[in-house]
Order: structure tokens, then C-alpha cells, then sequence
């Protein structure tokens, strides 16, 4: 079947996420991401007011991380920072969730934490992601995850932060776009630095993937493009992640 390059581009939350990065370096990546239309940048919140500023005018969202990269921020905490985020002008919101408390079996705290926040980003009209931090939690443990997401009012769950021992997989993804129902999407994070991962992705029922290698997986897409090979199938398997990382 085929898909358009805007169809890949729009799966895309460009990430500038390492600590390191500069603000000429969250600049240059927002340029990136205006240059192939992606979905989002995904930056950090200190950011947004250079991403908001940069993306003004075009059809890119400022997105943020809110508890990053933990998830074991006090919940007021991460409520102030997702208010300052929206306050800034970001649109949606990738919250990690807590993993100790989840890990802990404390599912009324995760659930009420997740509620808060989706009523501070729905109250602006901005997307809340849920991470899930997959790495760290059983297949089961997944499942209550994203079904604790969907109750409290989530609009997607999402993989992985990128920053723990291992990254997004395809068995990840089918499992989670089970767990929720069409009301709630999934997006697959960490350690996606090809097309084929983002097409597997897809394949699997992610609608975002997080992204650091847009530029790469753009231009590969655009070569597939003009050979004619350039469909929903990827070219060869994909074999999971091995490791985080964006």
C-alpha cells in the first residue's frame, strides 16, 4: 500500500531532548523538523519559549517533557511545569508516569497523577502523552499502564523516554495499541533512527514515533520515493531495539 512522504513526516516528533544541546543546537533542530513538516518538536521545557517562537506560523507543535526523564517528580510539581509549559505556548505534553509508584502497585497514585495532568493540557486544548518507560515493566504491568492512561483521560501512551535501558520495540507497540481502545494512540520513542522501525511502528499501530534521526529517515523515505519502493511495508525486518537513546 502505498504512503506519502507527508504521512511519514507527520508521525514525527522531532526530538531535542539531550542535555547538551545548545540554544543554537534547539534552534537548528526546529529547523529541521519546518523543513519536513513533522508533527511536533519535542524539546525540553526551558525550550519552549526558542521552539513556540521558532515553529510560530507553521503546522509543527511545540511539545514538551513534563517529570522527565524519572517520572518521580512530586505530582504538583509536574503539574506546575506542565502549566508553565502550556503558559509558554507548547500543545502537547509527553508526561512520564511514575515508575516506582507503578512498579510499587500503587495504581490509584499513577492514575490520579495521569487525571491531573490531562485536565491541565485538555483545559488549554493540548495533547497529553503518557510515557510508560517500558523497559522497566513487565507485559502485565504494561497493560494496567495503558489502561490506567485511557481512564485518566490520556490521548496517547507512549514507549519510552529514550533515557532508560532500552528503547521502543514492535512487540512494545501491538501490545499497547491492544491495551487501549481507538480512542487513544501510541507512540513508540527510543532508539527509532531508521524508516523501517518507523514503518514497522506503523505497522504495529504507533501513530508518533519520537525521533532524533528525522533528517535521515526523511531522506531515506524521499529516495524510496523516487525508486517507487516507498510503501506501508518496511524494505527488511526489523528486529526490536536494542538499546534507548534518541
Amino acid at each position: 500500500m502505498a504512503i506519502t512522504l507527508k504521512d511519514i513526516a507527520k508521525m514525527l516528533d522531532h526530538s531535542t531532548l539531550q542535555p547538551f544541546l545548545t540554544d543554537d543546537d534547539i534552534r537548528k533542530g526546529c529547523d529541521v523538523a519546518l523543513q519536513y513538516d513533522t508533527a511536533t518538536v519535542c524539546a525540553r521545557p526551558g525550550d519552549m519559549p526558542i521552539v513556540v517562537k521558532a515553529l510560530e506560523g507553521s503546522d509543527v507543535k511545540p511539545c514538551t517533557v513534563i517529570g522527565f526523564p524519572h517520572g518521580a517528580h512530586h505530582t504538583s510539581v509536574k503539574v506546575f511545569e506542565a502549566e508553565r509549559a502550556l503558559d509558554d505556548g507548547c500543545q502537547e505534553l509527553d508526561m512520564v508516569l511514575n515508575i516506582g509508584k507503578m512498579l510499587s502497585g500503587d495504581t490509584g497514585y499513577v492514575q490520579d497523577e495521569i487525571a491531573q495532568l490531562a485536565a491541565a493540557a485538555h483545559a488549554r486544548n493540548a495533547l497529553l502523552k503518557v510515557i510508560l518507560e517500558t523497559c522497566y515493566l513487565s507485559d502485565e504491568q504494561k497493560e494496567i499502564a495503558c489502561r490506567l492512561s485511557e481512564k485518566a483521560g490520556a490521548d496517547f501512551v507512549k514507549t519510552s523516554t529514550g533515557y532508560g535501558s532500552a528503547g521502543a520495540t514492535v512487540a512494545d507497540v501491538k501490545l499497547m495499541r491492544a491495551a487501549v481502545s481507538e480512542n487513544v494512540r501510541v507512540k513508540a520513542s527510543g532508539g527509532i533512527r531508521t524508516l523501517d522501525m518507523v514503518l514497522s511502528c506503523r505497522q504495529a499501530g504507533a501513530s508518533r514515533c519520537g525521533v532524533s534521526a528525522t533528517a535521515k529517515i526523511m531522506e531515506e523515505a524521499k529516495a524510496r520515493l523516487a525508486q517507487g519502493t516507498l510503501t506501508e511495508a518496511p524494505a527488511a525486518p526489523v528486529e526490536n531495539t536494542a538499546g534507548g537513546a534518541y
